[in-house]
């Protein structure tokens, strides 16, 4: 539970506002100024950004002083995120750590757990990935099979996980294992912190057809974990899955975090300027919509980041948020590739705005899987926000092991 104070009188917030603005002339361009290749090892700029950040009393804006953050109040989250804006904030690799993990650690660590992690998490010394879906448990978490067995003051993990973004520069990771397999398959599942470092553990990149490689399998061969790195109650790992899941669509969909979420519209009104298609009908219209949609994903995010910072795991409004940012980074994709046209199918050796388009239009659609795909979402947003019947589920009150799997 966070201990973040109250926001202070106007002349308080006003001050807060001028210390953020001069922290970003110091250390960021503004956006548009900085193209998508120019740092030589964003995980390095970002950890050096992060230590900035937290140096300027400006990390963890929201979490308590005692575990390394500023100790703030949701207001003051607000006006960083408003000033910050128009600036290139250079922390994309943290996006997992700090989206997800972090809010998980804080939410339901023990305070041990948050003394030990929390500081060099918010600082950028330390960065975390999440490791929930396996080939053969997908958008069905709660069927996943790596097993953590009891084995006296240790756990003892093996199994395999896949689309593991960031495993192969983080230092540590939450993991979701199966810890009593002979009950319904949401009852026996536990959350584990582990630490990455392990040569237990092999991170394996997956290259995608963008030609990156963001996305890891990572194997677990009788990895060891200490009793007292249980996340949470043991079996209770589903809700803590649910409750980082959420922080996740919150990440994508109200958040910097995706592909839609920094703003993107701007940069594409740039570019119309630059091609001198500004003046298109069509062209406005697009831009247009893709603006409102903007700020229609903005308020979405203001009402979960306020929920978030009181201490509230995000509800179904996560799902509102992670679908609406699935579908605006779909538009976005759709109105960047005609804008750049031809240049977005063939460059030249200098890449230029058709490398950097055509790039964010191969990723637009991953972000309708990460955090749950948009039918996951329709889903959760039928029976929790409309109150439509759940689906038939013929294996609800079964044990896993008696579950048929491919």
């Amino acid at each position: 539970m966070s201990d973040a104070s109250e926001p202070g009188d106007t002349s308080d917030l006003q001050a807060f506002r001028g210390q953020v603005q001069d922290f970003l002339v110091a250390n960021c361009a503004r956006r548009g100024e900085v193209s998508m290749d120019e740092a030589d090892d964003e995980v390095t700029t970002a950890r050096r950004f992060q230590a900035s950040l937290a140096g300027a009393g400006l990390a963890g804006i929201t979490f308590p002083r005692e575990f390394g953050g500023a100790g703030l109040s949701a207001t003051h989250q607000e006006v960083f995120d408003d000033v910050s804006a128009p600036w290139h904030l250079p922390n994309l690799p943290l996006a997992i750590s700090h989206g997800m993990c972090l809010p998980v650690l804080n939410q339901f660590g023990t305070d041990a757990q948050r003394s030990d992690f929390m500081p060099d998490n918010i600082n950028g010394r330390t960065i975390w990935c999440q490791m929930f879906s396996e080939p053969g448990a997908g958008s069905d978490v709660a069927g996943l099979s790596t097993r953590a067995v009891r084995d006296g003051d240790r756990w003892v993990l093996n199994g395999q996980k896949v689309w593991t973004s960031g495993a192969h520069y983080c230092d540590y990771g939450i993991v979701v294992a199966r810890t009593e397999p002979d009950v319904p398959k949401h009852q026996g599942l536990s959350m584990f912190i582990v630490d990455m470092a392990d040569p237990a553990i092999e991170v394996r990149p997956l290259r995608q057809i963008s030609g990156e490689s963001g996305f890891n399998e990572v194997f677990f061969t009788d990895a060891h974990i200490p009793t007292d790195w249980l996340l949470g109650d043991l079996n209770q790992g589903w809700s803590l899955a649910v409750a980082m899941l959420m922080f996740e669509r919150v990440s994508i969909g109200a958040g910097r975090g995706g592909l839609g979420g920094e703003r993107v519209t701007q940069n594409l009104i740039n570019l119309a300027r630059q091609l001198d298609k500004a003046e298109d009908p069509r062209t406005r219209q697009d831009l247009a919509d893709l603006w409102i949609r903007e700020r229609i994903k903005g308020f979405i995010g203001r009402r979960i980041r306020d929920a978030v910072a009181a201490g509230r795991v995000p509800g179904p409004e996560g799902s509102i948020a992670k679908l609406n940012g699935a579908l605006l980074a779909r538009t976005i994709r759709d109105v960047s590739m005609e804008l750049v046209g031809a240049a977005g199918q063939a460059w030249g050796p200098d890449g230029g705005d058709g490398e950097r388009w055509s790039t964010f239009c191969l990723s637009a659609a991953g972000i309708s899987i990460a955090g749950g795909t948009d039918e996951v979402q329709r889903n959760i947003i039928g029976e929790r926000v409309l109150g439509l019947p759940r689906e038939p589920n013929p294996f609800k009150d079964v044990a896993w092991e008696d579950v048929p799997r491919n």
